[in-house]
């Protein structure tokens, strides 16, 4: 796969020369850098095609729930394309009506609450492209899939299903691949991504820090917010920069956006242990989707390539999902990833 690299910009300070005792709690993570594009089934991809064997099922939704109700997928295809013929202009009479009729609704009533339906193409990795790409033995490539729907089980959350595969096993490939009619709202729905693999460190959550490195660590965030504000708010900032003083949980340790890998932040909730329920091994992040690919109050994580005004819009909200509060992970069970993988959201 050859792309246009993204380049995560050095971090503002060398968080391991500040805290010499991070360095047993790093980590690295594959940052995707998803953007609009056309992908093909050869290469990895958010909402891609799908290199799937033509005599095996395509993964279906059967939990029971309202599968007619919400959007057309069409729709919302639709609209997306009205929306980007209009950047940087005035939608058109025309445009704006036609908008309007893409609306939310009772769209397909044929569709009974059991019948399945056709999940949804999310992401497709290959382990040569992602650095972190750890599947079982012998596999290189992932396959990701959801319901695109918010209502499944106590947490009303998205139904995921994993497909781990041996790209040698697979001999003729689907052509038509099948999607659903009706989905529960454009957030649930990718647009396809070319992806731009980059490996970064990260390091742990704060919140799960020992305490004497968190003590250490928000001294230090105290100290910069006093010479920030003695310096005065605004002043000094050059193009790009932030107008507020670098963070460890913002800036230093976690990379937002789509990724493979790395930690997960609690940023909503206090942090929750995630254990695999066959063997109790603790499960990292295996995929992480996030609706911004970086702060737009904060360019920190934004990727030099990026920075051009004539981009910034189109970047920052590549791939149009928006689960739970902005993030969603999965993870898998690092001693076995056929056991039943888990979501987290924040």
């Amino acid at each position: 796969m050859t792309r246009m690299t993204r380049a995560t910009p050095p971090r503002p300070y060398d968080v391991e020369a500040l805290f010499p005792a991070l360095a047993d709690y790093r980590r690295t993570a594959t940052r995707l850098h998803p953007r609009p594009g056309d992908p093909n089934v050869q290469e990895s991809s958010v909402a891609g095609p799908m290199l799937w064997p033509a005599d095996e099922p395509w993964p279906v939704c059967t939990a029971i729930h309202p599968k007619g109700t919400g959007h057309l997928l069409a729709d919302v295809r639709r609209a997306r394309r009205i929306h980007a013929a209009a950047e940087g202009r005035r939608k058109t009479d025309q445009e704006i009506a036609l908008l309007a009729t893409l609306q939310a609704g009772l769209h397909d009533p044929t569709i009974g609450e059991a019948d399945p339906i056709p999940m949804l193409a999310v992401a497709q990795l290959w382990g040569r492209d992602i650095p972190d790409f750890t599947g079982p033995e012998g596999h290189d490539l992932l396959q990701v899939f959801w319901c695109p729907f918010e209502v499944h089980g106590p947490g009303e959350s998205v139904d995921v299903v994993l497909k781990w595969r041996r790209s040698e096993d697979i001999g003729a490939t689907l052509t038509e691949q099948p999607e659903p009619v009706v989905v529960g709202s454009p957030e649930c729905v990718p647009r396809p991504c070319e992806v731009h693999p980059e490996q970064i460190i990260e390091h742990e959550y704060l919140g799960l820090l020992p305490g004497d490195i968190q003590e250490a660590i928000a001294t230090w965030e105290e100290d910069l917010l006093d010479e920030h504000e003695e310096e005065g708010e605004g002043e000094g900032e050059g193009e790009g920069e932030s107008n507020f003083p670098t963070e460890y949980t913002s800036d230093l340790s976690l990379a937002p956006g789509w990724k493979v890998g790395g930690f997960a932040t609690w940023h909503l909730t206090d942090p929750r242990p995630v254990h695999c329920t066959v063997c109790g091994t603790s499960m990292p992040p295996l995929l992480t989707t996030h609706y911004v690919e970086w702060d737009p109050a904060s360019q920190s994580w934004a990727p030099r390539e990026d920075l051009r005004p004539d981009l910034n819009r189109h970047v920052i909200t590549p791939t149009g999902v928006y689960l739970g509060r902005g993030y969603m992970r999965i993870h898998a069970c690092p001693t076995d990833q056929f056991h039943p993988h888990h979501l987290s959201f924040q």
